[in-house]
């Protein structure tokens, strides 16, 4: 039932197809149609073409096709908010669907009837109909689908109190949609769980799971829903205990431009009950990671924040890390070698925002002290090839000129 013609297109089709000489023609173009004006938000319109290819689609004896139609149908009688008449129509789907073993088809049915049912306040019927959707989908082979499908399953357990079996049906959502390769899945299937997570007492298991939520809610490409993990992340972290990473992570949603005003209360929550030196959280952060891959990532997530700065706000963030770096000798390097890997990741303007911030942050500090730094940043930027040791180089310079240094950054 694919098609790719305009609404216009339709219509006049429609004057080509009348429905006593061609009725199935008719149908087809009346379903197509409807299934466009609902897209686009022409409910009424929509709720007319689909109800007329369905009723065509049934004289007509075509089961599978006035399955689909009372699917979409049903659809636009939820949005209508004609909620009887859409259970109707998704159950009548689900039954016709079942005699045709279309296993895919009946369980898009059943999911939808579980929509149907939730708004109704059926919650037990709702997660009967996600449960038979999520086997289905399962069986025909649409991990994606089914973990969608467990999600919704699990967060009606979890708002009703049944904090354990939510967890057990939101686990296997987020394997699901990891199996999908469904990133958008993966992170709400991965939220709902580090949520489950936290009402359970299990604030580690918590972290892991929304770290897996993160991963597949790029700051980059999904803020919104990123900002939104960072703020439960913090809840997390708190909960562990850990308040420098709790900080953190608040602070960094707040940052985010497009948070939502619950993502921001709940982060500014955060940071009003654990008061400290912010100054001191990113430094303590690494300090407590073994592992130095993982140090790219800490760094990334604090210096985009701190992009989100006046220019001021920015500078400060810069010479924290640099307070940090003198104040360890002992690995000093290295982290003037991640710093650097970070900032040669950014865009070209962020980058140079960076190496002016760099510059400020470096400026005014007793001899001894820029001395070293000079010496630790200029034998950690030897450390990679020469085009990236040269852009370096070339930008600070470039930096420490615009702020009227004499000499340039050396």
């Amino acid at each position: 039932m694919l098609v790719a013609d305009s609404a216009q297109d339709l219509i006049a089709k429609l004057g080509r197809y009348p429905v006593d000489r061609y009725p199935v023609q008719h149908a087809t173009t009346q379903f197509h149609l409807g299934t466009m004006q609902l897209q686009t938000g022409e409910t009424r319109k929509a709720l007319t073409s689909l109800t007329t290819a369905r009723e065509v689609f049934g004289k007509a004896g075509m089961t599978l096709e006035h399955a689909k139609t009372s699917v979409m149908l049903g659809a636009a009688l939820r949005t209508a908010g004609q909620r009887e008449k859409a259970k109707e129509a998704f159950s009548t789907a689900y039954e016709e669907l079942a005699t045709l073993d279309q296993p895919a088809e009946q369980a898009a049915a059943s999911f939808n009837l579980g929509l149907v049912l939730q708004d109704t306040g059926d919650l037990k019927g709702a997660r009967e109909a996600w449960d038979r959707a999520r086997e289905l989908f399962v069986k025909a082979g649409f991990p994606s689908q089914a973990s969608a499908a467990a999600r919704e399953a699990g967060a009606s357990l979890l708002t009703e109190g049944d904090v354990e079996a939510a967890v057990r049906l939101l686990a296997q959502a987020l394997e699901l949609a990891e199996k999908a390769t469904d990133s958008a899945n993966t992170g709400a299937a991965g939220n709902a769980l580090g949520l489950a997570l936290l009402a359970a007492e299990k604030p580690a298991e918590a972290v892991l799971a929304l770290q897996r939520a993160l991963a597949a809610f790029p700051r980059t490409l999904r803020p919104a829903e990123h900002a939104m993990v960072k703020a439960n992340l913090a809840l997390a972290y708190e909960q562990t205990g850990d308040a420098p990473r709790a900080r953190l992570a608040a602070g960094q949603a707040l940052a985010i431009p497009s948070a939502a005003p619950p993502v921001r209360a709940q982060s500014q929550e955060v940071l009003d009950r654990l008061p400290g030196r912010v100054a001191d959280d990113l430094m303590t952060v690494l300090d407590s990671e073994d592992d130095k891959d993982q140090w790219d990532g800490v760094i990334r997530s604090e210096l985009l924040r701190a992009l989100e700065l006046p220019a001021a706000g920015r500078t400060e963030v810069v010479r924290w890390f640099l307070d940090g770096v003198l104040g360890r000798p002992s690995i000093a390097y290295d982290l003037a070698e991640h710093l650097l890997n970070v900032v040669l990741e950014l865009p070209p303007r962020s980058y140079e925002m960076v190496m002016a911030s760099f510059v400020q942050a470096a400026a005014g500090r007793p001899e001894a002290e820029a001395e070293r730094l000079r010496a630790v940043f200029g034998s950690a930027m030897a450390r990679f090839a020469i085009p990236q040791w040269q852009r370096l180089a070339a930008s600070l310079n470039t930096a420490a000129e615009a702020a009227g240094l004499e000499g340039g950054w050396r």
